[in-house]
């Protein structure tokens, strides 16, 4: 199994755990949230404005918003493991934790709230 395999399917736990958590009125958004693993971010997304060790992005229009207004792509969550796992240093506790934080970050995107929203909702 690579290590990116390894990764997904951590990941793909940790995400799980976080939704269950969530409080009923913000699950059922995430639930239908797409959340998609990539290794690292493509040039498509570093041509913009991101730096290289970008750990997650949010991409398409958030709720509320008539899909397909602003945004080719549709609502998503984008989760770059290697990325996360190099800023881990290979610690896999931290790594998902920070599979959790990035997520939850990215999930507030969609909802559309800021940083200060995320903590007074316990989402930080």
């Amino acid at each position: 199994m690579s290590l990116f395999s390894k990764l997904v399917a951590e990941a793909e736990k940790t995400v799980a755990k976080a939704q269950r958590k969530l409080p009923p009125d913000v699950a059922k958004y995430a639930a239908d949230l797409p959340v998609v693993y990539h290794d690292w971010p493509g040039e498509e997304i570093l041509d913009d404005e991101f730096e290289p060790d970008i750990l997650g992005l949010f991409v398409g229009d958030p709720l509320g918003v008539e899909p397909g207004l602003g945004n080719v792509a549709p609502a998503q969550v984008l989760l770059f493991l290697e990325s996360i796992y190099d800023y881990a240093e290979g610690d896999m506790a931290i790594f998902r934790d920070e599979v959790r934080l990035t997520y939850l970050h990215e999930l507030g995107h969609y909802l559309g709230w800021d940083e200060d929203d995320l903590e007074a909702r316990g989402l930080e």
